[in-house]
């Protein structure tokens, strides 16, 4: 765990001097810690330290995506952007005895970012697909999903 906060300090320490660095929280599957680094002004990186599911106990997860912003609609308030990713996610089955999963992740984002405070509130919808069970007790396929709260820095 420690070698997981020291490459997110990392990350947060390269990216460059102009991009956005968001801090929050996910809630549902996963609820998580959440820290979007943008590397561009049409990308970023999104990482997430926390829980996958509360169905069947707390399963340790994380996950390092990479967000692509499609479109942005421009309100007076607001600015909705629409991002699309692709990624990877590391997660166990709760109980420490049962192995760790392996998965490729593809969410879909929409956001509401206000314009006169550095906050974004942000819906997900992900496609995750588990491709290394230690024990083959986990769905091949899965849906996450959930609302989030971001402050930028």
């Amino acid at each position: 765990m420690r070698k997981l906060v020291l490459l997110l300090v990392m990350l947060g320490l390269a990216a460059p001097a102009s991009a956005d660095v968001g801090l929050g929280v996910f809630l549902g599957e996963p609820t998580a810690l959440d820290l979007k680094i943008g590397l561009s002004a049409r990308g970023g990186l999104d990482l997430a330290f926390g829980w996958n599911s509360f169905r069947d106990g707390r399963d340790h997860y994380a996950h390092v995506t990479y967000l692509a912003t499609l479109a942005v609609g421009h309100g007076e308030s607001v600015n909705v952007p629409i991002r699309l990713g692709v990624g990877g996610a590391i997660y166990d089955d709760g109980n420490f005895n049962n192995g760790t999963n392996l998965a490729v992740r593809a969410p879909l984002e929409i956001g509401l970012k206000f314009r006169r405070t550095p906050i974004e509130i942000y819906g997900e919808v992900a496609l995750l697909l588990t491709f290394f069970d230690d024990n083959n007790n986990n769905e091949t396929v899965d849906i996450q999903g959930g609302i989030g709260f971001r402050v930028y820095f």
